[in-house]
């Protein structure tokens, strides 16, 4: 396994200044940023587009990792390239081919990824890790930061690390929801290694950030 990364989700940024607070977070030891963009159909809640996505790609280095909670997504995976994303992550709901989805994503150039709700079993990804560079397991119904993590989640970061760990490609398990301090260790050692944060990366100010990122990352 690689070492953990930390992508803090700038959801839960203050909007008011979210290129400083991108700049924040780089500088606080954020290994990705992460983007959640929402439509308002695929789940209940509105964010970001693409030009929010090309206002920000100017003030950090750090690799942009898009995860779209949108539906139809196929006809939008160009503008979150050009817009600057480096990983793209769909659902595998989002779309009437997945498979399609995640081969027009690494035509662009970007690495792909598959996302997997707390409803959507690992037996999803049987004929999808040869095309993927991540796989993002939901431990919360997407829609909304803030939530509780579900155990029952654990189990199936397990199974997935096993079928990754077996397909020998070097893919990254990355989880999203409801992390903090004692479920990001629980991740890890069911075998995570990235992590998406919002509340609790965010929640003390900027003073906090470098301290919750490296915490995060201690498990």
């Amino acid at each position: 396994m690689q070492p953990v990364r930390i992508a803090p989700s700038i959801l839960s940024a203050d909007f008011a200044r979210l290129g400083a607070e991108v700049q924040a977070i780089d500088q606080a030891g954020a290994d990705w940023i992460h983007i959640d963009v929402m439509d308002g159909h695929f789940v209940p809640n509105i964010s970001f587009g693409p030009p929010i996505i090309k206002a920000i790609r100017p003030l950090t280095t750090k690799p942009f990792d898009v995860h779209l909670m949108i539906a139809p997504v196929d006809r939008y995976l160009d503008a979150f390239a050009e817009a600057g994303a480096d990983t793209i992550s769909v659902h595998v709901e989002a779309g009437p081919h997945i498979h399609r989805s995640l081969q027009h994503i690494k035509s662009l150039g970007k690495r792909a990824g598959v996302v997997l709700c707390p409803g959507t079993p690992a037996k999803s990804l049987d004929y999808l890790l040869e095309l993927a560079d991540l796989v993002l397991v939901m431990s919360v119904n997407p829609g909304f930061g803030g939530q509780k993590f579900i155990d029952n989640q654990l189990k199936k970061i397990a199974a997935i690390r096993k079928m990754i760990d077996a397909s020998g490609r070097d893919i990254d398990l990355e989880v999203d929801g409801g992390v903090d301090h004692d479920t990001a260790r629980r991740c890890i050692e069911a075998g995570a290694d990235a992590l998406v944060a919002g509340t609790s990366v965010f929640k003390d100010g900027p003073d906090g950030y470098a301290r919750n990122i490296a915490g995060l990352r201690a498990g």
